[in-house]
Parts: C-alpha cells; sequence; structure tokens
C-alpha cells in the first residue's frame, strides 16, 4: 500500500453558470496538480456550476449541461490524477447536491450531500433532495471521505465514512463570508477530526456571487485537530499537501500556514472583492456614483478604486443651494487623491423647473420633506442619465443604518447597481475610514495613506436638503441608533431587551417603527456585499405588510 499521497487544493473562483469557463478553472488546476505528480485534485462545492446557484438549479435543461460538461472535463483529465468536483446530479426524479469523483477518462464515483442547510442565505431543502449516508470513494488503493459542506458540520456523515473505512477526509465547501465565520468552521471541523482520529482537508471556494463573498482560508488538520497547511484567505491559490502514512495511520506533512488579518480588514475585503466580481462577472466596466462630500460616498469611492483602479471610477457631485462650502471642498479633495474622473453637475436648474411645473398642483401647501427628496430624485435621475449615456453602473452609497430606518430617498439616493456598504452600520463606516486611511494592501487599487480626508470623517453627518440640517435632527445619535438595530436586527431582539440594555424605551419604539415601515424600499434596494448573518436580502426576510408591533418593556 502507499505511504505517500499528494492532494491539490484549488481555492478557485468559480462564475455562476458559466461551465465552460468554470471547468477550464477546473482543468487548469487539474494539469498543475499532474505537473506536481499529486494523486488527488480537489475542488469546491458546486463548482462546475457555481455556488449559490439559487432557482437556477433546478432548470433540467442547467441539469443536463452541467453533467455533459463533468463528462467532457473527466475525458480531457483522463491520463494524470483523479479529480473531485461538486455540481448538482439528477436521477430518478431527484436532485442532489453531489461531488463527482473523475478518474480514467469516466465519473468514478458521486458523494451526495445528506445534511441541507435550510438557514441564512441557505435554501437547499427547497432546491434538493437529500443523499444517503454513504462510504467513501477509492484513490488507487487509497479510500476517502468527502462529507460536503454542512455534510461535516454534523459529526454522522464523518463517522460513517469513517466506520467504512475513510482513511481521511477531503470536505469541498462553498461556504460564504460572515464576520468571525472562519472560527466556526475551524471549530466544527477541529471536532470532526477528533471524533474519528482523521485528517481533514477543507476546500473552500473564493470570489463573489451577488451579495455572497466566498472567503477560501482552505486548510489541512492533522489527527487531534492540529493545524498542519492554513492557506490565505480571498485569494485564488492551488496548493499541493502532502500525507504521509506510519503505524499510526495517515498525518499531513506542515506546509504553508498563512496569517489571517483581522475583522476589520477582511470586511473591508469583502466589500473590494464582492464589487470586483460583481463587476467582472456581469461584464460591467466602469462605475460611477455622486460624491456628497460625506463620509458614506467617501467610502464607497475608496472601495471602487481599490476594487477597479481610478480610471475605471467617475464621481460626480451635484450641488443644490444647501450643499455647503465644505461639501464642495471635501468632494473636490477626495476625488483628487483618489485620482477618479469627477464631475461638477448642479442641480439648481432642474430643481426649479420642477419646482414650476408642479407650482399648481401643490399651491397653498407648506413645503417640506417633499421638496427634500426632489432633491434627491434629481439628483438619481442624473445619474441613472450619465449611467445609460456612459455605459457606467451607479453605485448607490446608503450604510446598514440608513437602509434600516429608510434615512433614503427611494428612486433618489437609493438609485443604483450595486451598494458596497449596504451590510455596514454607520459607526462600522468611520471606523472603516479610519482603518483604510492607516493601512495598505496589495490587493488595492488605490493609493496608498490618507485618501478620506479627516474633515469628511470628524464633521457631523447631514444629507444637506435644507438649511443646518444635520442627520441627528431626524434619528437618534449613530451610537445609540446602531446599538438599538444590532439588537432589533442581528439579534432579533425584544423591546424589552433594549430597554433591559439601557436604551430609552421611546427611543426603541421609535426605531422599530422606522425598521418594518421601511422594509418596501428595502425590497427595491440594489443588492450589496453581505458582512453579517443578518444582511438585508436573504438573510432578513421580512413581510412589507405588518402590523406587528413589539409592546414588551413597557
Amino acid at each position: 500500500m502507499a505511504d505517500r499521497f499528494r492532494v491539490t487544493i484549488a481555492q478557485a473562483n468559480p462564475t455562476m453558470g458559466d461551465l465552460a469557463g468554470n471547468a477550464a478553472k477546473a482543468k487548469a488546476a487539474w494539469e498543475a496538480g499532474k505537473s506536481a505528480g499529486s494523486d488527488f485534485v480537489a475542488l469546491p462545492e458546486m463548482f462546475i456550476l457555481g455556488y449559490n446557484a439559487q432557482d437556477l438549479v433546478m432548470k433540467p435543461a442547467l441539469q443536463a449541461a452541467c453533467l455533459e460538461q463533468i463528462k467532457a472535463l473527466a475525458a480531457d483529465c483522463a491520463d494524470g490524477p483523479a479529480m473531485g468536483i461538486g455540481g448538482p446530479f439528477a436521477e430518478d426524479g431527484k436532485l442532489y447536491n453531489a461531488y463527482f469523483i473523475l478518474n480514467g477518462g469516466r465519473t468514478v464515483s458521486k458523494q451526495l450531500k445528506h445534511h441541507l442547510p435550510n438557514y441564512t442565505v441557505f435554501d437547499e431543502v427547497r432546491l434538493f433532495d437529500s443523499g444517503p449516508l454513504g462510504g467513501p470513494y477509492a484513490v488507487g488503493n487509497t479510500r476517502i471521505g468527502s462529507p460536503i459542506c454542512e455534510d461535516a458540520w454534523f459529526p454522522d456523515v464523518a463517522e460513517t465514512l469513517e466506520e467504512s473505512g475513510a482513511e481521511f477526509l477531503v470536505v469541498p465547501n462553498g461556504s460564504p463570508y460572515y464576520r468571525d465565520k472562519f472560527d466556526r468552521r475551524m471549530s466544527h471541523m477541529v471536532a470532526r477530526v477528533i471524533e474519528t482520529g482523521m485528517p481533514l482537508i477543507y476546500v473552500n471556494m473564493v470570489g463573489g456571487q451577488d451579495d455572497q463573498v466566498f472567503d477560501g482560508g482552505s486548510f489541512v488538520l492533522n489527527p487531534g485537530g492540529h493545524l498542519a497547511v492554513q492557506l490565505p484567505v480571498f485569494d485564488e491559490v492551488t496548493a499541493h499537501v502532502d500525507l504521509v502514512r506510519d503505524g499510526d495511520g495517515w498525518r499531513c506533512e506542515e506546509g504553508e500556514k498563512a496569517v489571517l488579518p483581522a475583522g476589520e480588514e477582511q470586511d473591508y475585503r469583502v466589500c473590494v472583492e464582492a464589487l470586483r466580481d460583481y463587476m467582472g462577472k456581469t461584464g460591467f466596466k466602469k462605475v460611477l456614483l455622486g460624491l456628497s462630500g460625506g463620509i458614506d460616498s467617501a467610502i464607497v469611492a475608496t472601495i471602487a478604486v481599490d476594487a477597479l483602479g481610478a480610471e475605471n471610477v467617475r464621481c460626480v457631485m451635484l450641488p443644490s443651494e444647501y450643499t455647503s462650502q465644505g461639501s464642495l471642498d471635501d468632494a473636490e479633495d477626495i476625488a483628487k487623491r483618489l485620482g477618479v474622473h469627477y464631475d461638477y453637475v448642479p442641480i439648481s436648474e432642474s430643481r426649479q423647473a420642477v419646482t414650476n411645473t408642479l407650482a399648481p398642483l401643490f399651491a397653498g401647501l407648506d413645503e417640506g420633506l417633499t421638496e427634500e427628496n426632489i432633491q434627491s430624485r434629481l439628483r438619481g435621475l442624473l445619474l441613472m442619465a450619465m449611467s445609460n449615456k456612459l455605459g457606467e453602473m451607479l453605485l448607490t452609497t446608503g450604510n446598514k443604518s440608513e437602509v434600516a430606518v429608510g434615512y433614503a430617498t427611494i428612486y433618489g439616493d437609493m438609485n443604483g447597481g450595486y451598494n458596497p456598504i449596504k451590510d455596514m452600520y454607520k459607526t462600522r463606516v468611520f471606523e472603516t475610514c479610519r482603518w483604510r486611511n492607516a493601512n495598505h494592501r496589495d490587493w488595492m487599487n488605490g493609493p496608498a495613506g490618507e485618501v478620506i480626508p479627516v474633515s469628511i470623517i470628524e464633521k457631523p453627518p447631514s444629507a444637506e436638503l435644507r438649511p443646518d440640517q444635520k442627520d441627528e435632527d431626524s434619528l437618534p445619535p449613530y451610537d445609540i441608533l446602531d446599538g438599538i438595530l444590532h439588537m432589533l436586527v442581528d439579534e432579533e431582539a425584544s423591546v424589552a431587551d433594549c430597554v433591559a440594555a439601557g436604551y430609552a424605551r421611546e427611543t426603541v419604539k421609535r426605531v422599530e417603527h422606522l425598521l418594518y415601515i421601511s422594509e418596501y424600499k428595502r425590497f427595491q434596494s440594489a443588492p450589496g456585499a453581505r458582512l453579517s448573518k443578518k444582511a438585508f436580502w436573504m438573510d432578513r426576510r421580512y413581510p412589507i405588510v405588518n402590523r406587528f408591533r413589539d409592546d414588551s418593556g413597557a
């Protein structure tokens, strides 16, 4: 029996539905494995199609196309190492999340996912049938078990594989990021290793898909739960790991151990990678955004430059008579620091035309929110016109605090194709700006140094839609607002819980009311990078029509 076994880990970035392109990436990894003398090349879960495919995976034509692509891939990779690659498998009226084992020009085995996640962004119970608990597959005279993603979060699949002769585990994953998720993954995998006594190779994909970013971070654990190999997060990497067998069984030789960045860096990189892949995978090359001189548009402009390069970013200042000189100066300053194209498009003339048009209808009525929102909607109209004419995707810039309580104008500043900070609370926006000013990495296309003027970070936030307006005229201070929102949204806490935490009940009830009545806006809002387990879209799904209010804590 062989005493050495080399596995090539392909921490790769698929594109949803690009079957030929994904197969080409798989073949490139296989060729790297062949050149390195590998016995097995492991790709992530559902790699041939991409993940998370949602209802797309239910199309019979797509299922058939995936199988044809896998068949062709097997033929192309006949002379060399075996390969594991994820994809959908339909049989006898059932659809499975499968892991195909290719060897010698054909599919020699299929592992079928047993535990189907049905929480947060996952709807696998709706999409797939549960496969039976099965045994390992053979590569030469070595027997390997492959619990697919969620299967490794429970003890029964790995235990069954051990009992039926598996010698080590290769776990293919499509596991998207949220802050601190890596620690949860690691704790579950350590548990499987300790329970079974087998080494475990964890293979995760990278790259953005709509709101989700897959962060990679693949690793190898030896018996006892000891870390042998740690690949970096977010980077596409093809790595080779060597397992050796002695009298005590298999162990992985020590290899690369990448240092994982802190949470604030990972959050920022998710925003960058999400936008970069959303653009690249949908075919857009350039973006534009309204640059107000405020902190939200400043961080979005910086994310855009880091993702796409300054030459692909257009920033537009659209001032009204309420726009302060400070905002004008700050917007021009950050545009120069980032090196982006900068346009100056005043809205006063357009606003006056709309005012004149509506004057007969609004005669005798006081000015107020309607007139403020006209300014925002004019900006949205002009930015969308530029987007249409120039072929540049419009970015929207509302943070999670504003998105939560509806402090944004639908068909106005909510216009746009993507929102990089949709899941970033306002207080986190401030922290992120300070972090970016103090740090630069090689995956950033933007300049190093203080790219966001300190004056933008330090001035009181304002929509500048009326004289001397401040956000705190309409909302609680952001540290209080975000604390309440974190409890109500991220923790699903009650009003009583918030009051017990020290927040005034009147303030909590007001925030709860704004949260519920803004659901219709979020339903129509642009997608954005997911940073938490309670991002607005697939994580948190609430009805638009809803009369429930929490009366606890009275």
